[in-house]
């Protein structure tokens, strides 16, 4: 009989300790323990890297070649490993471009349909190629705005606020500022307009051209300035506000710019195709009465009902077999809870957990057998309600024939595995073992294992005393995607847990609408610690009738899982500010002094420090043609990023190579006499992040890694006054003791007098609120409504609310979700 096993024989990638593990096939194995301890190293980092591996001695010489760059797992041998397939939870970058139907390749089946199968008008000339239905393709986008739908536009109202001001004071808010606002101010004056006038009291005539104007008229002007300071006379050109905006928008390479200029432009919908993206010809050919862009905004759901009958029928014509294979595919969609996304919905807008359901699906609609599928927390960002049905189609994989190797935190999804791999005892150097690999039931003779104490806990949880509000923040009437017209309570100065399943409407809630309100009432008092520099266009906004108790915040914290960077160039050390105090510490050393090197030598994104090869970012890209792209060490420092000369200056006898490549809990001790360092340090500490490299690549941290960092750099920071904290799932990719290490931060904000609000799937964390907002009974439209609000305990009594039941068991038992 064939050997089941696969068998891993001295596995060395990352922290991993030279382990020998044995892993049945044809079974859901969970790899478990907390984060950094080694499972992500062995189920990706060495199982699937391997099979990616042998993938590429199997096919063309081209690839072969390829092979010496993107590197093998440190690992002796490894039997018995089939083909394997990766769904990982880290966020690509898409575009506003890619949705859930070029996603899922739903919209490419839509668009055969519709081009085979569609009732054209009558004075049609011949069918439409399918890329005609595509508003990705210049056969079929709409040519005004280019596909996308909406176009970028400037008011007279969005680029001045206040009509109130003049000129002078500073009416045009959309001016840059400094000298080239006032350059653009003095050539006005020169050209005869009046700048110390009220701009409300200005004519219309004269407003529309200093705003709009296209001219760029050049004029000679004479500055006033201070007295002392010389006043030459210099020629100026003028450009409208409008075109300064739109300029800067379209071309400047300053984030902060495009960002600042962003805030004076509105969206709306294209005039030209109405939003619909697509060239006339193309939405004038119909399918059941619709054209395609209203199937495309349909539910999901409710587009597999529309073309039911058709998949019925028992022919097989063009349009009966089109239909069912969109209905199969969809049904297994709706199976997985995302019933509520239309086709049309942008990627950039999924959560990454539904982003993996999605290529779950696709997966499971593929037929393939005999494969190994790794997942990377496949529960991530799911209720538990939804976690129900992510287990059947796991399961439906496995008697198919296939093998799951499961990464996974929740303990509802390991009890359920036929198997357990369990590494630790602790996170980076003190992990890397293998304490148990076995059945499930067995690891709770596994001494050393942070998991077994989750897994098995039968006490109930110990009871907390409830925090009483200082205040109460509401908002009434709150209209934004499934919201509508929602009045919603948000308590001050207690931690509040706000639930339902996917798509219910939380997020949009709480990370939009509510942060909006507190952002418009603030002005520019805030912090938004989402912010990773990648490009976003102008939002809807949330429509309020009415808000109150915003006067009791003074100062607005939203930490989100969006990354701290897209490239291998943004890290831990850079994102957190910690490597400004580590470059200086080796600019102040005898031997850069004597050099001439500055701080500046000792960054990695300087000419004259960094690796030439790599540009300073210790990998480079490699395109595999055939295959996603991906990133291999720099041939030449390999993975250092710095000159060779630079890296001969010396801290303590290493180099700052060597500190960006020590851990967090490592670099503590090294760096404990640097102040500004160690401050950094011990805020990641804090939120159970001793385990990450100082240059650990943003490519390689995980969503709820990159918001720990987020809160951990905020947490450094002097809090004065009252602080709302908005957090998007902060227990994403954490160990149950990983969580309780946070939720002690989390409640310290909320003891030192600041207001918490996290959107949560974790019935641990929920049980552990103060105050419970429960959205649903559904997702997409189903949803939008608060169906509990009120204590866990009186939530978990709540009719009507799919929360209620698991939270009822939490609180009962510590063990289930």
């Amino acid at each position: 009989m064939a050997d089941s096993y696969v068998r891993v024989r001295g596995a060395r990638e990352h922290n991993l300790r030279s382990i020998d593990v044995d892993i049945p096939r044809d079974a859901l194995v969970a790899f478990t323990g907390v984060s950094g301890s080694g499972k992500s190293s062995l189920a990706f980092g060495t199982l699937y890297a391997e099979a990616q591996r042998r993938y590429f001695e199997s096919v063309a010489p081209y690839a072969r070649r390829l092979i010496h760059q993107v590197g093998a797992p440190k690992v002796e041998d490894i039997t018995g490993l089939p083909p394997a397939v990766a769904l990982e939870q880290r966020r690509s970058a898409p575009t506003s471009r890619s949705s859930v139907g070029t996603v899922t390749t739903l919209s490419n089946t839509l668009r055969m349909l519709f081009s085979r199968a569609g009732d054209y008008p009558e004075d049609a000339a011949e069918r439409l190629d399918s890329d005609a239905f595509s508003p990705n393709t210049a056969a079929g986008a709409c040519p005004e705005c280019h596909g996308l739908g909406t176009v970028h536009r400037v008011t007279e109202q969005s680029l001045v606020p206040d009509p109130a001001l003049s000129i002078r004071d500073g009416a045009i808010a959309a001016w840059p500022g400094a000298w080239q606002g006032k350059n653009l101010r003095d050539i006005l004056a020169a050209l005869g307009h009046d700048i110390d006038r009220p701009w409300r009291e200005l004519p219309q005539a004269d407003r529309d051209w200093i705003l709009f104007t296209d001219e760029q008229p050049v004029v000679t002007v004479h500055p006033v300035r201070d007295v002392g300071r010389i006043q030459r006379p210099y020629k100026g050109q003028y450009m409208s506000a409008k075109r300064y905006v739109l300029h800067t928008f379209a071309d400047s390479k300053s984030e902060t710019l495009r960002k600042r200029v962003q805030g004076f432009m509105v969206a709306e919908p294209c005039p030209v195709c109405a939003g619909r993206r697509l060239r006339p010809e193309a939405l004038a050919v119909t399918f059941h009465g619709q054209d395609i862009a209203t199937l495309a905004g349909m539910p999901l759901g409710a587009l597999a009902e529309l073309l039911r009958p058709t998949a019925a029928r028992p022919d097989d014509e063009v349009a009966p077999t089109l239909a069912r294979d969109l209905v199969a595919r969809i049904e297994v969609l709706t199976e997985l809870g995302l019933g509520y996304l239309s086709m049309d919905r942008p990627s950039p807008t999924l959560s990454a957990g539904e982003l993996q359901r999605l290529r779950l699906a696709t997966q499971l609609r593929s037929g393939l057998f005999g494969v190994v599928y790794v997942l990377d927390e496949p529960s991530a960002g799911l209720h538990p309600a939804d976690t129900e049905s992510l287990l059947t189609v796991l399961g439906r994989l496995k008697e198919a024939g296939n093998s799951l190797f499961v990464v996974e935190h929740d303990m509802e999804v390991v009890r359920r595995a036929d198997w357990i791999v369990d590494i630790g005892p602790r996170a980076g150097e003190h992990g890397g073992q293998v304490l148990h690999s076995g059945p499930v039931a067995a690891l709770a003779d596994a001494t050393g294992s942070a998991t077994r104490r989750f897994l098995f806990a039968t006490a109930p949880p110990a009871a907390r005393t409830v925090r009483r509000p200082t205040g109460t923040l509401t908002l009434r009437g709150v209209t934004l995607h499934n919201l509508r017209g929602l009045d919603a309570a948000f308590p001050l100065g207690v931690f509040t847990a706000v639930t339902g399943v996917s798509g219910s409407g939380k997020t949009t809630l709480v990370t939009r609408v509510l942060a909006e309100a507190v952002r418009e009432h603030l002005g520019d008092g805030t912090t938004d610690t989402g912010e990773d520099g990648t490009e976003a266009g102008p939002m809807a906004r949330a429509q309020l009738s009415g808000a109150e108790g915003l006067e009791a915040i003074d100062r607005l914290v939203r930490v989100d899982q969006r990354p701290i960077g897209r490239t291998p160039r943004s890290n831990l050390a850079t994102y957190t500010g910690l490597f400004d105090a580590v470059r200086k510490v080796f600019a102040a050393t005898d031997e850069a002094r004597a050099r001439g090197y500055t701080a500046g030598r000792f960054s990695f994104n300087v000419a004259a420090g960094r690796c030439e090869t790599c540009q300073g970012e210790g990998f480079v890209a490699v395109e595999l043609l055939f295959l996603p792209g991906t990133y291999a060490p720099c041939t030449a420092c390999h993975g250092a990023r710095y000159h060779p000369e630079t890296l001969e200056i010396t801290y303590r006898d290493r180099t700052i190579a060597d500190v960006l490549a020590m851990t967090v809990d490592t670099a503590a001790d090294f760096l404990a006499d640097i102040p500004a360092a160690a401050r950094s340090l011990r805020t990641l500490q804090d939120v159970g992040l001793g385990y990450l490299r100082l240059g650990q690549p943003a490519t390689e941290l995980s969503g709820g890694e990159a918001q720990r960092i987020k809160l951990a750099t905020e947490l450094q920071r002097t809090r004065r006054g009252h602080t709302l904290y908005l957090l998007d799932e902060p227990t994403t990719g954490l160990h149950p003791a990983d969580t309780e290490v946070l939720l002690r931060q989390l409640h310290g904000l909320v003891d030192a007098g600041h207001t918490v609000v996290v959107v949560e799937h974790d019935m641990g964390v929920v049980a552990g609120a103060d105050h419970v907002i429960d959205l649903g009974p559904g997702g997409g439209a189903d949803g939008g409504r608060i169906v509990a609000a009120g204590t866990p305990a009186e939530v978990a009594d709540a009719p009507g609310s799919r929360t209620a039941p698991y939270l009822a068991r939490r609180r009962a038992r510590p063990d289930a979700r």
